[in-house]
């Protein structure tokens, strides 16, 4: 593939870098983008899977082990009576977020960029998502009696308490898992059918052709197909605002000081696009380099993240502000001493490791050699999630490890099996989409060609 000529997609008119790099023709995007689908992977993918099952392992024992005794495995005390299942959970629906604005809501709005991206975007989506729903189910204190978070018939004729922040999680959360599934499963029809047709052995037809619904590529098939896509991007755009904002209010409407404000729907939104935006930018460098897709992601899909990151998490550090304005504006003793503790009191080394990796680490964003610069890239993203998971921790611990009788005051330390939770998530995670990058194309390719200069019918040689 010539990679000297760059030529796909560029606008005349502003000077932008292009969108694809080299001067790749139909064929060659589908070999690179096959290419892993169909090599025999090397000695570091199975290394990194099993490390992840390991994990994942950890997990199940982690949740076995849970069932067997009760949540006193856990470091949760009193008043601290929420702390890290919450916390977690909180995180995952977080890291999902980003998957949904760049496939939905950048489709709306005729962004081309997206392209690259998105369907790992997506698959990321899923995948937190699968983590972030085991949390409600776990720390129920009676995990055999899930089906009582449903409205379905039971053997007590009783409905859900639909007042409880718990049955608004599991209905916000599953939603959007659902819609987001759709979303990502109608995308990868195309694809799907371009790897049973280029499968070499009748399992892989078989499998492909199943998912793949008989696509044939027929202009009947691509007028449904972009119908379908686009009504289902309609659905999925008001999730991105309205998921986490039911999360939020798991703390809104509650009468603690610190939680008990009407901030905290916009404030977790950008929080969780925040995050997921610094997870993709994690994931795509990793993605970028082992399987050489450096001429389909290039710096300007990098730079366009990174221009996200620096919005949504200014957005952020305004919001930090706003709070401890509001606790001192609105006179209330309790409210302004809330947020002085997490600055000030015995959790004040967590408030400012969130302080740190979220409002100050994001400001190397203004440079663009900063946006284009892989390294400064990928360590700045994980300073971000580590930072993000740290404001979940100081918005939960830091609200009621001191609450309205100093008599009860306590300080929080996870156990063990906090940390185990927490690492088996990822577990679960790294499976997934190690997994997924084996068996399923993780660029769009029907979407990548179409930004490519001759699938526009007015591109024709001088």
């Amino acid at each position: 593939m010539a990679h000297a000529a760059v030529v796909a997609d560029i606008d005349p008119v502003a000077g932008r870098a292009p969108l694809i790099e080299g001067d790749p023709s139909f064929h060659d995007i589908t070999e690179v983008v096959s290419a892993p689908m169909e090599w025999k992977p090397p000695l570091g993918w199975y290394i990194f899977l099993g490390v992840s099952l390991c994990f994942l392992g950890l997990f199940g024992f982690s949740i076995g082990w849970l069932f067997w005794e009760g949540t006193g495995i856990w470091g949760n005390n009193i008043p601290v009576a929420w702390a890290w299942p919450i916390v977690n959970f909180v995180f995952w629906v977080g890291i999902g977020h980003a998957g949904t604005l760049i496939s939905a809501v950048l489709f709306l709005f005729r962004q081309k960029w997206r392209t690259s991206i998105n369907r790992t975007a997506e698959a990321m989506t899923i995948f937190a998502v699968m983590c972030a729903l085991v949390f409600p189910g776990i720390h129920i204190g009676r995990p055999w009696l899930p089906y009582w978070m449903f409205p379905i018939p039971n053997q007590m004729d009783m409905w859900p308490q639909f007042r409880s922040p718990l049955m608004w999680d599991v209905f916000a959360v599953s939603i959007y898992g659902t819609v987001s599934l759709l979303f990502w499963y109608i995308g990868l029809v195309p694809d799907l059918a371009t790897a049973r047709d280029r499968a070499t052995t009748r399992t892989r037809q078989v499998i492909y052709g199943i998912f793949a619904l008989g696509w044939r590529g027929s202009f009947r098939q691509w007028l449904h197909y972009e119908k379908a896509y686009l009504l289902l991007a309609g659905l999925a755009t008001p999730l991105v605002l309205s998921v986490h904002s039911v999360v939020s209010f798991d703390f809104a409407t509650a009468q603690l000081p610190g939680w008990h404000t009407t901030i905290f729907p916009p404030y977790f939104v950008a929080g969780a696009i925040f995050s997921g935006l610094a997870m993709v930018i994690t994931l795509m460098v990793i993605c970028r380099v082992i399987f050489k897709l450096e001429h389909v992601i290039n710096m300007l899909h990098f730079d366009r993240m990174a221009r996200l990151i620096l919005l949504t998490g200014s957005l952020v550090g305004l919001a930090y502000s706003l709070e401890f304005f509001i606790a001192w504006y609105s006179g209330t003793e309790v409210e302004l001493f809330a947020f002085l503790n997490r600055a000030r009191g015995p959790f004040a080394w967590a408030y400012w490791i969130m302080v740190t990796c979220n409002v100050v680490v994001p400001q190397v964003f203004w440079f663009k050699k900063a946006r284009t610069h892989i390294p400064t890239l990928f360590i700045a993203s994980i300073f971000i999630n580590i930072g993000m998971w740290f404001e979940r921790f100081v918005i939960v611990v830091t609200s009621l490890h001191r609450d309205f009788l100093p008599s009860s005051w306590d300080y929080f330390t996870p156990t063990f099996w906090d940390f185990a939770f927490f690492a088996g998530s990822f577990g679960l995670f790294f499976t997934m989409f190690t997994l997924f990058v084996r068996f399923m194309p993780m660029v769009a390719m029907a979407e990548v060609k179409s930004v490519l200069p001759q699938a526009h019918v007015h591109n024709r040689p001088e």
